[in-house]
């Protein structure tokens, strides 16, 4: 997924960063409305003298509650409340003791700090305290559904790439066997030529299967080249049997579907239609546009499957349900599938997917 150096990062990518922040922030404006709020009711400008000692005091306090706080969020839920409810009070305790004491050396004429001035400034200081310690925990406890979430997502997609993987990597084998038996026959026969031709085409059949990406999506025209490549194996097999025909729209060749896709369906032709029937078949490829989806049907000439109902004819064979579970995977709701025995004979399958000039980053 490519990124943009200039798109602003998430404020809580960098934790360590965000809490600074906040912390920064958070005081700040606790002496801004402070100092204000004592200006407008008569106080003197040496009012935000003690404003300022208070924040600081604050300030400092919470960051040892900070630290104390992410010791404790590794315990248990009732370990955890009840110690920071006690931490809470003690610095609150020791905030009021510093504030009464400023509040006290700032006005000598007053006398000794009283219980009342203690109380009150107590009151102040263990509210402020207990919000903080509110918010604290409530970040902290959204930053970790954010990441058990992150995980899940993670998780999900690493089960999807696997499906995918899976799906892709389950070819039929028979090909590979007769193909490795059809080259031990023609080297068996000294037709060494047929048999260097056949292991070429074969060995770049097998090259495409491994370079490319199991969940990647290629283009259309390079699934046709590779569909191609296994039929040019496939025809020294069956010779005049096998009468494969393209008909692929300039329009749609950029478009991308999932690699090997067409692959199976061409096989399970070659297996049901050329395989069993002297003559063999006709099997036809067509690729055209259809709206803003890509439309391709794979047809033959063969017997078909009678009288079945939709649901066997889509059980049938290898290649199909892998096929109808790789669209699932790649695009979801977003295709159709759709496999039939034709009246006059012969089967066609037909899929619909988007239209893709390029895969998703």
């Amino acid at each position: 997924m490519s990124v943009n150096p200039f798109q602003p990062k998430p404020f809580f990518q960098d934790k360590n960063r965000a809490f600074w922040n906040l912390q920064l922030a958070g005081w700040a404006g606790a002496f801004v409305l402070r100092g204000i709020s004592g200006l407008a009711n008569g106080q003197p400008i040496s009012f935000l003298a003690p404003v300022l000692i208070s924040t600081i005091t604050g300030y400092s306090l919470t960051l040892v509650m900070a630290v104390i706080f992410r010791v404790l969020l590794q315990q248990r839920p009732l370990v955890t409340w009840t110690v920071s409810i006690l931490v809470v009070l003690f610095a609150a305790a020791i905030g009021a003791f510093i504030d009464a004491w400023v509040f006290t050396m700032q006005n000598r004429g007053g006398g000794g700090a009283s219980l009342q001035l203690l109380l009150g400034a107590y009151y102040l200081t263990v509210t402020l305290l207990f919000a903080w310690s509110a918010l604290y925990y409530a970040i902290n406890f959204y930053l970790t559904v954010e990441e058990q979430a992150d995980q899940l997502q993670h998780l999900e997609s690493q089960a999807s790439s696997a499906q995918l993987a899976m799906l892709r990597y389950q070819l039929n084998p028979h090909f590979l066997f007769n193909t490795l038996n059809s080259i031990s026959t023609l080297v068996l026969l000294k037709q060494t030529e047929p048999a260097n031709a056949m292991l070429s085409r074969l060995s770049s059949f097998l090259r495409y299967t491994l370079i490319n990406e199991p969940t990647a999506l290629v283009p259309l025209h390079q699934e046709i080249d590779t569909l191609k490549l296994y039929l040019d194996i496939e025809k020294m097999r069956f010779e005049d049997r096998l009468r494969p025909s393209f008909d692929i729209d300039p329009l749609v060749e950029k478009a991308h579907l999932p690699s090997l896709l067409l692959q199976p369906l061409v096989e399970n032709a070659i297996k049901y239609a050329v395989t069993p029937r002297e003559e063999g078949a006709d099997i036809h490829i067509i690729a055209q546009p259809a709206g803003e989806n890509v439309r391709i049907t794979v047809s033959d000439t063969g017997p078909g499957f009678g009288a079945e109902s939709p649901a066997e004819v889509v059980s049938t064979g290898v290649g199909l349900a892998n096929i109808r579970d790789r669209l699932s995977q790649a695009f979801g709701e977003r295709h159709r599938f759709d496999a039939r025995s034709t009246p006059g004979g012969g089967f066609v399958v037909t899929i619909e997917l988007p239209f893709l000039k390029q895969q998703q980053e």
